[in-house]
């Protein structure tokens, strides 16, 4: 990533919001950086993970299954790949196994609905959640509301699942790390790790350590592969101020959870316990966040179910493991309609080079243009599409998507350093469609 995104506020009705392809920081206002920021500290004990600690001492090798939600910082092959390597080299009686939840360029708004189909459903041990730097622009109360229904919903389907909220670090955060003071994101998620007693690491304490010091260089540019190394060199951490590099970053957030599991370890009981939910720490917390399947009667006009077998659609194939249905929106005029009682609504779809325009309308609104293409779509990627929020659950609402006839001025939505390959492969950028997988649904839908 060669710039920050410009600054937009991530959650406004029909404001068309898309999640970026690469781990984000947007600009808050001055009033929301008055949100208190916690101390900085590496470790937060809490409550601990006893049922895990239990499952990889019991020394019989049995599956314990670790689950990994977050952005792109963990889908990365980077600390969710070496730390469950550290694990299963760790217990080695045990059989430490992953259950890969990442998914670039998105926050715990996202995480929240799709944790029952990409987590929960698997049975997971124990939990690590990522989200604060993505979360990075959101207002602390959407991240709480959040936040707390990834809690809620992990303990009411599993009220042994272990949780850990691990805190990554992007450039803009920096300096408040070196002064002793967390990220907001990280200290609205910190509220909410001390009300259910939920562990957490920052894996960025020593990163931050040795900026400060100069012998560790934030970004920079990458030596080339058969460059040598100088002696005493500073260390490279990232090259765009996000995103660690595996052999150097990754493996600083790799030794900050070793060095917290020693003291989780210490900390263990030998026994186990259920968590128990209690009472929550907001009432409009998003527990009852779910992706609800697009059915063919909300459709008409040019739709296709795509096929994601063997010899089927090569992006319904591609991202099948996350979005296992995908529909395709290929003629303007198709349209998706439905009614639904409830507080959230939104998609979760694909953006990418063949992103086409949508005409959004929720109740009686103005239908708002919605574009499923931005500067960074140069490839197609997961996201969501947020259409309402703080609604009235009481009243039955209508949602109204239609591929519009007008096209995305596809030249002006890429950011500047992607334009030529637009005009390198004009053909990838030439169709105007929407793939759409699911209704991101907080309430029921009305038949």
């Amino acid at each position: 990533m060669s710039s920050l995104p410009f600054p937009f506020p991530r959650w406004l009705a029909l404001a068309g919001v898309v999640s970026l392809g690469l781990s984000t920081f947007v600009s808050v206002t001055s009033a929301e950086d008055d949100y208190p920021r916690r101390k900085a500290e590496e470790f937060h004990l809490r409550g601990g993970i006893p049922n895990a600690l239990k499952k990889l001492n019991e020394a019989d090798g049995s599956e314990v299954r670790i689950a990994y939600l977050g952005g792109s910082i963990t889908a990365a092959p980077g600390w969710r790949v070496k730390s469950l390597a550290w694990l299963q080299d760790h217990y080695t009686n045990a059989k430490p196994v992953e259950i890969n939840a990442a998914i670039g360029g998105t926050g715990s708004d996202l995480g929240v609905f799709r944790l029952e189909q990409d987590v929960l459903r698997h049975k997971p041990d124990l939990m690590f959640v990522e989200f604060a730097v993505n979360d990075g622009g959101a207002p602390p109360e959407r991240i709480q509301q959040a936040m707390e229904g990834i809690v809620r919903q992990t303990w009411k389907a599993n009220p042994e699942t272990d949780i850990i909220f691990v805190y990554t670090l992007s450039q803009p955060f920096l300096e408040d790390l070196q002064a002793g003071k967390f990220s907001r994101s990280a200290s609205a998620m910190e509220e909410v790790a001390d009300h259910y007693g939920i562990p957490s690491i920052h894996l960025a304490m020593e990163v931050a350590k040795r900026e400060k010091e100069g012998t560790l260089i934030f970004k920079g540019e990458k030596p080339a592969k058969d460059a040598k190394p100088e002696p005493g060199a500073p260390m490279l951490f990232s090259t765009d101020g996000v995103h660690p590099l595996v052999e150097t970053g990754h493996e600083l957030y790799l030794q900050a959870i070793e060095r917290c599991w020693d003291k989780l370890e210490v900390a263990w009981a030998e026994k186990g316990a259920p968590h128990e939910l209690g009472a929550p720490l907001r009432e409009d917390n998003w527990q009852d966040a779910k992706l609800v399947p697009i059915a063919q009667s909300m459709l008409s006009g040019g739709w296709e179910k795509l096929d994601s077998g063997e010899n089927g659609d090569t992006l319904a194939k591609r991202f099948a493991r996350l979005m296992p249905e995908m529909w395709l929106a290929s003629e303007p005029g198709a349209a998706l309609n439905f009614s639904f009682r409830g507080s959230v609504v939104g998609f979760y779809d694909l953006v990418g080079p063949d992103g086409g325009q949508l005409k959004v309308k929720l109740d009686d609104g103005e239908a708002k243009a919605m574009k499923r293409i931005d500067g960074y779509c140069t490839y197609h990627r997961l996201s969501k599409l947020q259409v309402g929020s703080d609604l009235d659950p009481e009243v039955v609402h209508t949602v109204s998507a239609v591929l519009d006839s007008e096209a995305p001025d596809k030249a002006k939505v890429l950011f500047e350093h992607n334009v030529p390959d637009l005009e390198k492969n004009p053909e990838k950028y030439a169709a105007n469609v929407w793939h759409v997988g699911s209704i991101m649904l907080i309430g029921d839908l009305v038949k």
